[in-house]
């Protein structure tokens, strides 16, 4: 069996501001956060640590007393193009209909990046190559890879992706049996 805690990494002054992420650093409220939750995940000992190439989510991991993580790019968060770095409010304001195709057209990709489709699909095939493997893993990754990976393992509609909430440092706990998904908790211990 295998049992997987999806982590999203600590708050920067990005996520504080509702903006696409760029490659930013955690800052010390951040870097803060993320002890806090060191104690939660139990023993790290036990555990495969795997993480997103984002130096917030290695940041987090160091943090979390995860040394030496496995980095894999699948986990990276999606690609928002030429949105990096800029609030959803920005957007918005400045293209309206850019923004609405992004949160309404799954195959829209307005930024320039990934759209909705390639990044979930990204995801599910990570995701699924994770049921063929056994023990506990712990992958610090993004609020998006969270929100894809638990879709896909409810078999949901890719619109359900953006019902599902996953804060800094919540924790997401996928089982899988015999190459199926369950979901054992979603959002929980989150430290903001």
């Amino acid at each position: 069996m295998r049992r997987l805690l999806l982590v999203r990494h600590a708050p920067t002054t990005a996520t504080r501001a509702a903006a696409f992420p760029a490659d930013e650093a955690l800052d010390a409220p951040g870097l803060a956060a993320a002890a806090t939750l060191r104690d939660t995940l139990g023993s790290s000992a036990r555990s495969r640590a795997l993480c997103s190439p984002a130096r917030r989510c290695l940041q987090t991991a160091a943090a979390l007393g995860l040394p030496d993580p496995v980095v894999d790019p699948a986990l990276a968060e999606c690609d928002f193009g030429s949105w990096r770095g800029r609030t959803s409010a920005d957007i918005h304001a400045e293209q309206p209909d850019a923004s609405a195709a992004w949160m309404t057209d799954p195959d829209a990709a307005p930024h320039g990046g990934e759209s909705l489709t390639v990044f979930a699909a990204r995801v599910r095939t990570w995701l699924d190559a994770q049921t063929t493997l056994d023990g506990r893993a712990i992958a610090i990754t993004h609020g998006g890879v969270v929100k894809a990976a638990v879709a896909h393992a409810l078999g949901a509609p890719l619109a359900a992706f953006w019902r599902i909430d996953v804060t800094p440092l919540a924790v997401t706990e996928l089982h899988a049996h015999h190459g199926r998904w369950t979901v054992t908790r979603v959002n929980c211990g989150a430290g903001r």
